[in-house]
C-alpha cells in the first residue's frame, strides 16, 4: 500500500442552481437536479490518488444510516477501511455552487466527531509509505485538549517510518473548532508534519488572525514549528510551496534526490480551464502533489501535477470524476496546457512550467 488517506468524510448534495441564490425568510429558490456524491478529504483526495494510479486505503467513520450505505455505495471497493459508528449520522454537506463565484457550504459533521486517529492502526502506518490527514477542525477529538490526539496520531505514523502529511479546512469561527487555539495546535503537531498544505485564509485564521501578515510570513512560521515541505493553495492564483533547509528523516516517501527539495519557493499557477465548479479542487490539487510525489518526483513536478489535477477537478462539478489517470494528466500537460499567467512576476524566474523565487 502506498497511502492512508484518513480523516473527514461526508456525503455531498450539490443541487443545480441557476443565476443568484440568497437565503431570504419565505423565499423558494427552484433547483434542479441534484448531484450525489462522496466529500470531504478522505473520499477526495482518496479517490484522486486511486485515479492517479496510488494504491490507496481510506479511513473513517460512517454512520449505519441511508448517507452511509450511499457513501459505501459510492466508494465501492474503497469503503473497505471505514468504521461503521453505530447510533451516529453520516456526515453530510449541502454544497452550494453558483457559477463564477467561489461555493459556500452547509455542513453537518455527523460521525466525524468520533474520529480519534485509533482507526489508523499501527499496522496500517507499518505498511504505507504516506500518511494524509484531511480536515482536523471538522473532527473534534483531532483539536480538543490543544491536539494531543493529533499529535499522538502523527508522531507514530513517524515511529513507524511513514511520511506524514496534513490538510486543513477553515474552521466555523462561532464553533469550537473556531476557538481552539490553532497556533499552539500547529506548534505542537508540526514537528511531526512532512508536508503541510493549507489553503492561505486556513493558514492566515490559524495563526493571525484578524491581520494581514504576508502569506511567506506565515508559511516561515509553519516551517520553523517544523513542517520539511509547506504549500498553500491560493485560490486563483495557483500554489505556492516553501521547503526546509533540512528535510532528513521524511520517512518512506522521502524524494529520492532531498538535495533538489531544499530551501526552495515555488510558484505553480492555475491552468486555463472551463470551470464547472470549485468543490474539492484542493483536494485534488493535494492528491496530484502527493501522487507526483510518491513516483520520487522533484518539486517542479509536483507543483505542476498538483495544479492540473485541480484544475481537472473543476471542469466537473464534483470533486473527482473530472480526475484523469495519470497518463491522462501527463499527456494533456505536454500538449501545451496554457497556465493563467504567461509572465513571470518581478522577482520570479521560471523553472519548467512553475517559476521560483531564489532564496539561497
Amino acid at each position: 500500500m502506498e497511502a492512508i488517506v484518513a480523516g473527514h468524510l461526508c456525503l455531498d448534495i450539490i443541487p443545480e442552481l441557476r443565476g443568484l441564490a440568497a437565503f431570504e425568510p419565505g423565499r423558494l429558490i427552484e433547483a434542479g437536479e441534484a448531484k450525489i456524491s462522496t466529500g470531504g478529504a478522505v473520499a477526495n483526495t482518496g479517490q484522486c490518488l486511486h485515479r492517479l494510479g496510488v494504491s490507496t486505503h481510506l479511513t473513517a467513520r460512517i454512520g449505519e444510516d441511508l448517507f452511509g450505505a450511499e457513501v459505501e455505495a459510492i466508494l465501492g471497493d474503497l469503503s473497505q477501511g471505514l468504521v461503521l459508528t453505530p447510533g451516529t449520522q453520516t456526515s453530510y454537506t449541502v454544497v452550494v455552487n453558483l457559477e463564477g463565484r467561489d461555493r459556500m457550504f452547509l455542513h453537518s459533521p455527523g460521525t466525524n466527531r468520533a474520529f480519534s486517529g485509533s482507526e489508523v492502526t499501527d499496522e496500517l502506518l507499518a505498511d504505507a509509505r504516506l500518511l494524509h490527514l484531511g480536515y482536523p477542525p471538522l473532527l473534534e477529538q483531532m483539536f480538543e485538549d490543544d491536539g494531543v490526539k493529533l499529535v499522538a496520531l502523527f508522531s507514530r505514523a513517524k515511529r513507524l517510518g511513514a511520511t506524514t502529511s496534513l490538510d486543513m479546512s477553515l474552521p466555523d469561527a462561532c464553533a469550537p473548532s473556531g476557538k481552539a487555539n490553532w497556533d499552539v495546535i500547529l506548534s505542537r503537531v508540526l514537528p511531526y508534519v512532512d508536508i503541510f498544505l493549507p489553503s492561505a485564509e486556513e493558514l492566515a485564521f490559524m495563526l493571525e488572525p484578524g491581520s494581514q501578515a504576508p502569506a511567506t510570513e506565515l508559511m516561515d512560521r509553519a516551517l520553523g514549528y517544523g513542517a520539511k515541505v509547506v504549500g498553500i493553495k491560493f485560490g486563483t492564483r495557483g500554489l505556492f510551496m516553501k521547503t526546509s533547509d533540512c528535510l532528513a528523516s521524511m520517512g518512506r516517501a522521502e524524494p529520492s534526490d532531498a538535495r533538489c527539495w531544499i530551501s526552495r519557493e515555488l510558484w505553480a499557477p492555475c491552468f486555463e480551464v472551463d470551470a464547472k465548479g470549485t468543490t474539492g479542487a484542493g483536494d485534488a490539487t493535494i492528491a496530484g502533489f502527493l501522487a507526483a510525489l510518491l513516483r520520487g518526483l522533484g518539486p517542479e513536478e509536483c507543483m505542476t501535477a498538483a495544479t492540473a489535477a485541480g484544475a481537472f477537478c473543476c471542469e466537473q462539478p464534483d470533486a473527482v470524476s473530472g480526475v484523469p489517470s495519470w497518463e491522462g494528466m501527463r499527456r494533456r500537460i505536454e500538449s501545451g496546457w496554457r497556465r493563467r499567467c504567461g509572465n513571470a512576476p518581478e522577482g520570479w524566474t521560471p523553472v519548467g512550467t512553475v517559476f521560483e523565487r531564489r532564496t539561497r
